[in-house]
């Protein structure tokens, strides 16, 4: 029974050991990191992911498990899943920037509601773009590529090495990407919203005493109500490239 014991302690330390940079990732990463997932089912599947990796890859961890030369080796661990996972929350932080755009074009930036992923409130039409956005994920297999990237990153990336500072900063200037696509998500609503200010501002100049609250409000929630629902395809087309390209950036930015 000792010797059995003594031959399951070591594959444990392995186990554990690499968890460390799957369940950083799902820290970061959108959808596995979301409230509503319970951390039991979390944690299971981080602990599913680390057996699939030790049979794939082979992982030797620190022989001493409380020194220095291993804290720094779980602090590397960490910060590889962390990256990984931040870049896909970059890009999907695109849709809160487009329905800010929008919201405050058609007058909704008032309307906002309890994200239940992150617990803090965000416009209402966020929630939309975002559970659409989250939908494509799923249904393009983002998740499975996901699992897919952080098992061939151990390949990459063998434990003990650390994120290049060069990397880090082209992590931190993939962030102004989250603007880039938030902005082009919504030209095409917000194109239009542009020309009905236009037309508007006119109607001001040209009858002074015209409530414009009393017909721009309403007209721009009409208009910006029938813009979404005729460029949803095309912004669905978007939000796929979105996804492309975070998956596609994340090895590059972080395994070089």
């Amino acid at each position: 029974m000792m010797g059995f014991g003594l031959s399951i302690e070591p594959q444990l330390w392995a186990l554990l050991f690499a968890m460390v940079r799957v369940g950083a990732a799902f820290v970061a990463a959108p959808i596995f990191s979301a409230v509503s997932v319970p951390l039991p089912a979390r944690i299971g599947l981080t602990g599913a992911i680390g057996v699939l990796v030790l049979g794939t890859t082979n992982i030797t961890p620190p022989a001493e498990i409380f020194a220095l030369s291993t804290f720094l080796a779980v602090a590397a661990e960490a910060l590889i899943g962390l990256a990984i996972g931040f870049i896909l929350q970059i890009a999907f932080s695109a849709p809160m920037i487009a329905s800010e755009v929008i919201g405050m074009s058609m007058g909704l930036g008032f309307a906002n509601a309890v994200d239940p992923n992150s617990g803090t409130s965000t416009p209402a039409l966020g929630q939309f773009l975002s559970l659409l956005l989250t939908l494509l994920f799923l249904a393009v297999d983002g998740h499975l590529v996901l699992v897919d990237l952080i098992v061939r990153s151990y390949a990459a990336m063998p434990p003990g090495e650390w994120v290049a500072p060069e990397r880090l900063m082209g992590i931190a200037m993939f962030g102004g990407y989250a603007f880039l696509a938030g902005l082009l998500l919504a030209l095409p609503v917000g194109f239009l919203l542009l020309c009905l200010n236009v037309v508007v501002g006119m109607l001001s100049r040209a009858a002074p005493a015209l409530n414009l609250f009393a017909v721009g409000l309403p007209a721009s929630l009409a208009v910006g109500v029938v813009a979404i629902l005729l460029a949803l395809p095309a912004m669905g087309d978007y939000l796929l490239v979105i996804i492309r390209t975070a998956l596609d950036t994340a090895p590059k930015l972080v395994f070089g």
